[in-house]
């Protein structure tokens, strides 16, 4: 498969799988919780998409540092230590309860173990890690191609990135939702975020999620046929739900526009395409809101020609 290319996956193709890879990815993504200094709005909780599927950054453990990585090529994740230490656990058909138990293991082993909150966050119901039985699924062809459309995805987040010269997230992987996303802020404070947020979500989450006027945009494996692409904005300008993104459409009961990932990938150019929803959504926001644009926005092309030596 092209590097390039925008994979089809059918969101109802892969429910339970889907399901249970959640909880495996809240589960690591906990203990890098646990284990990393509060970094803004929880970026540093967060996964990398890597060459192989997606890693976290280096955690502190009580004796070593380490790091973890979902290898979604060979299907194991993989715990490595500073000392040289690693384990492997398969990424197999398995319930949330026995992989629960053989991460605690392969932790235990190398020195590392620590204590998590052992719930799910932003699901309902939210079954303890060690008791949920009911997810066991494990489609490896699947995750693979999600992993694709992330690696796709990723690229083209990446670009988008590089045009803002302002504060802005990595392109990154948030647990919790399960969704590959990028955020731009303003440099202005927020309003208090009151409204409801996600189930078994605690409120000083989102207080510390939306402390900051942003401009966000991501893909999450729902919402449309393969997925869709998101934008919203934090506080929502007025008109920006009639501003000019295209492609794309805004949906009222979700506060996004909203760009099915089919879409994209149909398109006589998906990385173009997503590009265009990715700025027309931020320019909708930046100027609704009165940005410092002329200070924010650069050419993510501006020294091509000084590093090819031309």
């Amino acid at each position: 498969m092209s590097p390039t290319s925008w994979p089809a996956l059918r969101v109802d193709d892969w429910t339970d799988t889907r399901e249970t890879l959640h909880m495996w990815l809240q589960i690591i993504g906990k203990v890098q919780m646990v284990s990393t200094p509060l970094i803004n709005h929880w970026w540093n909780v967060t996964f990398e998409v890597s060459a192989r599927g997606l890693r976290t950054r280096i955690a502190r453990g009580p004796g070593q540092d380490f790091d973890t990585e979902f290898d979604f090529v060979d299907h194991q994740l993989i715990i490595r230590d500073t000392s040289g230490g690693q384990r492997s656990i398969k990424l197999e058909p398995k319930s949330v309860a026995q992989f629960f138990a053989e991460v605690q293991q392969a932790m235990g082993d190398l020195g590392i173990g620590c204590d998590i909150d052992p719930r799910p966050n932003e699901v309902s119901p939210a079954i303890p890690f060690a008791q949920d039985t009911e997810h066991h699924s494990y489609d490896a062809q699947a995750v693979n191609l999600w992993w694709r459309q992330l690696l796709a995805a990723d690229r083209v987040f990446s670009l988008w990135r590089a045009g803002f010269a302002g504060k802005d997230s990595p392109v990154q992987v948030f647990w919790g939702s399960m969704d590959l996303s990028c955020t731009r802020y303003s440099g202005r404070t927020a309003p208090p975020h009151t409204s409801p947020g996600p189930p078994n979500c605690p409120p000083w989450v989102m207080a510390e999620a939306e402390s900051r006027e942003n401009a966000a945009a991501g893909f999450w494996p729902g919402g449309s046929a393969e997925g869709s692409f998101y934008a919203y904005s934090y506080p929502t300008p007025d008109g920006y739900a009639e501003a000019a993104v295209a492609p794309g459409y805004f949906d009222d009961q979700l506060g996004e526009w909203i760009l099915p990932y089919d879409e994209v990938r149909r398109s006589a150019d998906p990385d173009a395409a997503l590009l265009a929803f990715l700025n027309t959504s931020y320019q909708a926001e930046a100027t609704l809101a009165k940005w410092d644009r002329k200070l924010l926005d650069v050419n993510p092309f501006r020294l091509d020609n000084k590093i090819l030596g031309s």
